[in-house]
């Protein structure tokens, strides 16, 4: 029985109480720890660059960084089955979460240490550090909250993981604006690398996930190639695989491609850090965790298929918000305006389509799997903000770029929806989406 299918209507209250869940609980730390080294290398890191009067096609390309995130899907299976000397002792998931938590502290202390004014090649090279930590960190993060929650909670808990990445990833935002003005960029960074420890803790306190399925212990050389290819041909075998795919490569390219850019925008308008601090992280946040529990909900009653599909629409329409704020200039209105409909629009997409996606695992080869998946996600809008966004924007102007953007997103709308006409959204399920036989369904209640 798959997620979407066994989703029934039910109650407010019995759509918002898996929210208080030890599992969704967890997802909520894990969330926290997965947000912030994508901070340090977003719109923190442009900021920085841009307040350091780097050239706008320099800062967009410092995006790039973010590819790394997108080759993850190269070494998750390491993370599936490769044992730690001597920390295995705590489980396969727990282990790994320690070190790369570990990793992703040094990542960020090195790229609080280099100055970019003077040092950009090293930057560039801390930059990629943290994203190679940070992408390690999520591999096995992602891994360990769809092996803890239950089917039913998959809507739920990828809410409360939705919380936990904006607060963390927000909170470091802040907090490295807020220190950066008083104390420096190195004092901002090296405070923010404390984020990494919600999620260290969280495996520490509760162990291994109960629904973690070990297939073989990668001993030999056909054991370790079956590890690697394994994961790949159990998803590809699907029908419609190929399709749920292209459906992940492009349903997002848009929304990447503007993210990306929205504080260029505000530096060109000329909002300070303060009103960016107030505006974009502030009244961001607020708006992000009202769209993140509207999209747990709206998953509960509406089901998979339909909430997914109006997160399409509003994760597209809401790039229209910031045409309108670059035609109209500095304006802290328009700015909250803009602001608090991207993240409404964001916080809800975050929630079903994550939801979805883990749906879409092995419980064999969770790493594995969600790594291509999330890889898959915003490879290609992350290469065109890199290479060509800066060009666009001095090419087309504010306006017309996020026009642009805008129908980027139609190709993601048409896709989905064409497969829920023909099944191909219930038949490409993976085992995370489905109910165990000796578990019972408690979505119904």
């Amino acid at each position: 029985m798959s997620a979407q299918d066994s989703v029934e209507r039910r109650s407010v209250w019995g759509s918002v109480r898996p929210y208080f869940e030890r599992e969704s609980l967890a997802a909520f730390m894990l969330g926290l720890s997965s947000g912030f080294p994508y901070a340090m290398i977003g719109a923190t890191l442009t900021t920085r660059l841009a307040q350091d009067g780097i050239d706008k096609k320099v800062v967009t390309a410092f995006t790039l960084a973010f590819l790394v995130y997108n080759l993850k899907v190269f070494w998750a299976w390491i993370i599936d089955g490769v044992r730690l000397p001597l920390l295995h002792r705590f489980g396969q998931r727990v282990s790994w979460m320690l070190v790369c938590g570990a990793a992703v502290i040094a990542a960020v202390i090195n790229l609080a240490l280099v100055d970019p004014g003077t040092h950009l090649q090293a930057t560039v090279v801390a930059a990629v550090l943290v994203g190679i930590a940070g992408a390690s960190f999520d591999i096995v993060i992602d891994a360990y909250r769809i092996e803890t929650l239950k089917p039913y909670q998959l809507g739920t808990g990828s809410g409360m993981s939705q919380y936990g990445w904006r607060i963390g990833s927000a909170g470091a935002g802040a907090l490295a604006l807020v220190l950066a003005a008083r104390y420096g960029w190195s004092v901002g960074y090296m405070a923010c690398a404390m984020f990494a420890l919600p999620a260290m803790l969280t495996a520490v306190v509760l162990g291994e996930p109960e629904r973690r399925k070990v297939v073989v212990e990668k001993k030999g050389v056909a054991e370790v190639w079956s590890s690697i290819v394994g994961p790949f041909g159990e998803f590809f075998r699907r029908n419609g695989a190929l399709l749920v795919l292209l459906f992940i490569l492009v349903h997002k390219i848009g929304d990447t491609l503007a993210n990306l850019t929205f504080r260029l925008l505000f530096d060109d308008l000329g909002f300070s850090n303060d009103e960016i601090a107030i505006y974009d992280v502030g009244l961001g946040f607020w708006a992000y965790l009202i769209g993140v529990f509207i999209g747990g909900v709206a998953f509960a009653r509406l089901g998979l298929k339909r909430s997914v599909m109006i997160s399409l629409v509003l994760m597209g329409v809401s790039n229209l918000s910031f045409a309108l704020l670059a035609a109209s200039g500095h304006s802290n209105w328009g700015m909250a305006g803009a602001i608090g409909f991207e993240n409404i629009a964001s916080g809800y997409g975050g929630v079903v389509v994550i939801a979805y996606f883990s749906a879409l695992c092995d419980l064999r080869y969770t790493a594995s799997q969600y790594a291509l998946i999330s890889a898959g996600a915003s490879v290609i809008g992350r290469f065109l903000t890199g290479t060509t966004a800066g060009a666009l924007i001095e090419a087309l102007g504010y306006v017309n770029f996020y026009l642009l953007t805008t129908l980027a997103a139609v190709p993601g709308i048409v896709l989905f929806w064409w497969m829920s006409r023909t099944g191909l959204v219930d038949q490409a399920m993976g085992s995370a989406g489905e109910v165990d036989a000796d578990e019972p369904d408690e979505r119904s209640s």
